[in-house]
């Protein structure tokens, strides 16, 4: 069959190394060692991989579920093979931890797959009864790899220098030292973002980054 589908730029890249883009949309993952990863995140694998849920641990069942509601369930990805990663076309990037005292917080809908060898761990912003389905994040702290979808070419902003506000569903991830308030610009709600009635932002301002993507998602809506 002749196609220009089945040039070189289309076939899988083959590396030695772990972690590999295999397009600007799409992650390719060796194993080895186990991953974890977003549920519904894998589009594909070839070999002996085994997908298990991976248990929260302490987080009670009410989080649990506010968790799998936003798709920031996690599975244990393990075996030998490659598992490729994507989501709804959206741009992908890698972020390297180095270190024990190296964190960062991503927002669950962005996340795709991380070394297993990170330790992580669930964190809320702002009252998850105000909010629909609260503001729930995952903070990865150590040495290893984290794949982060981004809706749209991401943008990195400086929070040292001044206030940054962020909304809730551009967000993708933050220097993890970094913690957000919440803040309401109800007059304003008709023009910020895609409120209805209230708008919400997170706000930033400290030593650090957030990196937003130029989409706002399913906007939040106050008291559903």
């Amino acid at each position: 069959m002749r196609s220009p589908l089945f040039d070189q730029s289309n076939r899988e890249k083959q590396s030695q190394q772990r972690w590999t883009m295999q397009s600007a949309k799409m992650l390719r993952v060796g194993f080895g060692p186990d991953a974890l990863a977003a549920k519904g995140a894998m589009v594909a694998y070839q070999g002996q991989i085994d997908f298990k849920h991976e248990g929260s641990g302490s987080v009670s069942n009410f989080l649990k579920k506010a968790i799998s509601n936003e798709g920031g369930q996690l599975m244990r990805v393990s075996g030998q093979g490659e598992v490729f990663f994507a989501r709804r076309a959206e741009d992908v990037f890698l972020l390297e931890l180095e270190g024990p005292q190296d964190s960062i917080t991503v927002n669950t809908s962005s996340l795709l797959a991380f070394d297993s060898s990170l330790q992580w761990q669930i964190t809320s912003i702002g009252n998850a009864g105000m909010l629909a389905g609260g503001l729930f994040n995952l903070t990865l702290t150590g040495q290893g790899t984290i794949g982060v979808s981004s809706d749209g070419p991401p943008m990195i902003l400086d929070c040292s220098v001044q206030p940054t506000f962020v909304d809730p569903q551009a967000a993708v991830c933050w220097s993890a030292n970094l913690k957000p308030g919440l803040k309401n610009d109800f007059k304003m709600g008709s023009l910020i973002g895609r409120g209805s009635g209230e708008s919400f932002q997170l706000a930033f301002h400290g030593p650090g980054f957030v990196v937003v993507q130029p989409s706002e998602g399913t906007p939040l809506v106050a008291g559903t």
